[in-house]
């Protein structure tokens, strides 16, 4: 039996974009998709043009979506006309919100699954009570969530949803086996925002080139820092040795990951992040600031490291004799667990248990 699904989200975002390639491939999916914004061209090859909805609104994730709420009447017309069995809302304070509402509102039949990407449960609900209020109102009317890491989980728990699966919004394949490392090449790719606190990257690195001078760090994506982070890299004296490269395609961010020995995220809060699972695949040694999500996948000094304030060459150095065994783990590590299709098999199978509404 067919079970018809309408993903909510934001249509111009590749993780989106990625559930839709997991959700389609899977046997026995109709699929749906209401976008917040517009949609990717690659959307084009997945779901056709009459099985899809772009509301044309501006979602921004640190929270001041109310704009978004405007769209709510066209988006419940057009979810009754669906009639999905299954509303999957990505991203909970804003799409959850939209879901929600039009199942209240228009009397859907269709079920819930909230999907949290991370600041929608670490960040937002610790905003304002509203803003928590609200996440714990969309947690109750989910009948499940999936979160991708333990820690998210426990929060969402904690905030009151019930049925949560983890599983980590992991890789689609597994990229080749890494080649030859070079040593001292680190490399970085997360939003150049403060959240992810690329000034930290910078610093740590100054620290490093100063007893490894043939160090040398690629900064990649963009971000409202970016002219700052130019700034400090001439003022710590390290400009020569840090090249920013700005927003990479998938085939050239993955050159960098197959070249550099060390990879480098060291955000103010996060869940278990994509970029860090390719990382690893990648053979890449994780140095990574100390979150509970983190330590979901950084045994410190075993297989990557978790950075504090007084990291320095001689620590990495002693890692780096293991680096080969460091990277078949690592990537025998997200075979086994970060491997995306599978988690969303698990998923449809869930779902498929629940008798019809």
């Amino acid at each position: 039996m067919t079970m018809r699904i309408a993903l909510i989200g934001d249509g111009q975002s590749p993780h989106l974009l990625k559930w839709a390639r997991a959700l389609t491939a899977a046997p026995g999916v109709s699929l749906w998709v209401a976008s917040s914004r517009g949609f990717l061209p690659a959307f084009d090859a997945l779901v056709p043009t009459e099985r899809r909805l772009a509301l044309g609104t501006e979602v921004h994730h640190a929270g001041g979506n109310v704009g978004v709420l405007r769209s709510l009447p066209q988006l419940g017309r057009w979810l009754r006309q669906v009639d999905a069995d299954w509303l999957n809302a990505h991203y909970l304070t804003s799409h959850g919100t939209l879901a929600w509402l039009a199942k209240r509102l228009w009397r859907l039949r269709g079920r819930i699954v909230g999907s949290a990407w991370g600041s929608d449960i670490l960040v937002t609900p610790q905003q304002s009570a509203l803003y928590r209020t609200l996440t714990r109102r969309v947690l109750r009317a989910c009948t499940l969530c999936t979160s991708d890491s333990m820690h998210m989980t426990a929060r969402m728990r904690a905030l009151g949803a019930g049925e949560v699966m983890t599983f980590p919004f992991g890789l689609e394949a597994l990229p080749p086996v890494p080649g030859e490392k070079v040593p001292w090449l680190f490399f970085a790719n997360r939003g150049l925002e403060p959240l992810y606190r690329p000034d930290r990257v910078l610093t740590l690195f100054a620290r490093v080139l100063c007893e490894r001078p043939e160090a040398r760090l690629v900064v990649a994506n963009e971000g409202s820092l970016r002219k700052q982070l130019e700034s400090q890299a001439q003022a710590l004296g390290v400009a020569h040795a840090v090249e920013f490269v700005g927003r990479l395609e998938a085939a050239k961010q993955a050159e960098w990951y197959g070249r550099a020995q060390w990879y480098v995220s060291l955000p103010a809060s996060d869940s278990v992040a994509v970029s860090v699972l390719e990382a690893m695949a990648h053979g890449c040694i994780p140095l990574l600031s100390d979150l509970p999500a983190n330590r979901e996948l950084v045994r410190d000094g075993d297989n990557g490291s978790i950075i504090d304030d007084a990291v320095d060459a001689a620590a990495l150095q002693a890692l780096l004799p293991r680096g080969a065994a460091i990277a078949a783990a690592n990537r025998a590590w997200v075979a086994q667990h970060a491997l995306f299709p599978p988690a969303v098999g698990r998923l449809l199978d869930r779902l498929q248990g629940w008798p019809a509404a």
